[in-house]
């Protein structure tokens, strides 16, 4: 039997409005672990940009699928309405039917399974599961019946999966091999994409409870959330410091981070003090380009200690 999420009726099903269904902007959460695990790989001197540009737009399109499918799930379990602040809006505004979006996400998951399996073909055992991992957490996010982000787990599968487990398949696909210190370099990234979720579940505590969709935030309450978020920012430096002990040129590959400190620390603060939905908005909208930021220079950093070793 349909029901009135069913019958939303797309008006339009343009290039635009697909582009707005997938979240572009959200790309940065995959661009960065890749980058850094493409730079670790030249650090050992290994890189081919074909392989490189494969595991890229495989990495893409699962997040895509994931986009799509947290837009159709969350929609279904009447957590995102016409009334919240859902990242693309377009079942809620009617542009794309529940169904399409659905048929989307299983498109991008296909083709990026796909791509995957040829970067396993090159990468070996490591990447087979470590590419069923992410295809795994990528649908049970906001699917089945137990769905990840609704149980309180979604800071850690997306830590895991955006962070080490991302960097080091980028780097396995490169190099064929295990590296624990790739494991270490995706800490620190995965730290903050975990940060992006969370100030996302920071901004939606009330509806969540509302909805029944038990986070960390949700389930432990706002100053609890505020702790959480600033652990997860400061803990990313801390793990770049931590890693002197482990591998001083890959810390010293981090010094390449300083500029992004202030726009941590004012993060930090504004979390503390801001309370309105809209300007928690700003607090996620301010972790992501973080994020972003910080995995790039982290990547110009070892790309930076890999040609001082060449030298």
């Amino acid at each position: 039997m349909k029901t009135k999420r069913d019958l939303v009726v797309p008006h339009s099903a343009s290039l635009g409005t697909w582009y707005r269904a997938v979240r572009p902007k959200s790309f940065s959460a995959t661009f960065a672990p890749i980058a850094v695990g493409l730079a670790l790989a030249l650090l050992d001197g290994r890189f081919e940009l074909l392989w490189a540009v494969l595991t890229l737009v495989a990495a893409l399109l699962l997040q895509a699928g994931a986009n799509l499918t947290n837009d159709y799930f969350d929609h279904q379990n009447g957590v995102d309405s016409s009334a919240s602040l859902s990242p693309s809006g377009v079942i809620q505004q009617g542009l794309l039917a529940p169904r399409t979006v659905l048929i989307g996400a299983l498109a991008c998951f296909a083709l990026g399974a796909g791509l995957g399996i040829l970067c396993a073909l090159r990468g070996g055992p490591l990447i087979w599961g470590l590419g069923l991992l992410g295809l795994l957490i990528a649908f049970f996010y906001t699917a089945g019946p137990l769905p990840l982000a609704y149980v309180g787990l979604g800071e850690l599968v997306v830590f895991v999966a955006m962070g080490p487990a991302m960097v080091l398949g980028a780097y396995a696909v490169q190099t064929q091999q295990f590296s624990w210190l790739a494991l270490a370099a995706g800490v620190p990234v995965g730290l903050l994409v975990a940060a992006i979720l969370h100030a996302n579940n920071l901004r939606d505590i009330e509806t969540d409870r509302a909805e029944g969709k038990r986070t960390l935030a949700a389930r432990f309450g706002r100053a609890f959330a505020r702790r959480e978020f600033a652990a997860l920012v400061i803990g990313a430096y801390l793990a770049v410091a931590a890693l002197l002990v482990v591998d001083a040129p890959l810390a010293l590959a981090g010094l390449a981070l300083l500029p992004t400190l202030p726009q941590a620390g004012l993060l930090v603060r504004e979390a503390f003090a801001a309370e309105e939905p809209a300007r928690l908005n700003r607090v996620l909208r301010g972790t992501a380009v973080l994020h972003g930021r910080f995995g790039v220079l982290w990547a110009v950093g070892i790309m930076a200690v890999s040609g001082l070793q060449g030298l």
